[in-house]
């Protein structure tokens, strides 16, 4: 199941940039963060895959969600200009950044190759 952040938990699970400058990743496990808005069309295609994706990789990976126009403050940290967009934070190193509604296939990649997760 997915689960929807505020900017709150966000510094709490992932990523406190209010404390620190360099990526510091908070969290136990790998995860996505699907930063989306309930009006954007790709956004509402993608959901039903992440939801998928978080059953099939319980326990291995979280997925969280953003809602954009709930928490622009957010959204403006991590300079999303269009939606969906998606940040993938592995448990070690940097995150990486990808835009727009990308099929299943290319998020199992990138769960595999980034992520380093496995079903």
């Amino acid at each position: 199941m997915t689960e929807l952040l505020t900017k709150e938990t966000f510094l709490k699970k992932v990523f406190n940039y209010e404390e620190n400058k360099d990526w510091k990743f908070e969290g136990d496990k790998p995860c996505i963060i699907d930063f989306y808005a309930d009006w954007c069309g790709p956004c509402k295609m993608v959901a039903p895959i992440l939801e998928e994706l978080s059953e099939e990789y319980k326990g291995k990976i979280d997925i969280y969600k953003v809602d954009t126009e709930a928490e622009q403050e957010l959204s403006a940290a991590f300079g999303i200009k269009s939606i969906p967009s998606m940040l993938f934070c592995p448990a070690e190193g940097q995150p990486q950044m990808a835009q727009g509604a990308l099929p299943k296939n290319n998020l199992e990649e990138v769960i595999k190759n980034v992520l380093k997760a496995e079903k």
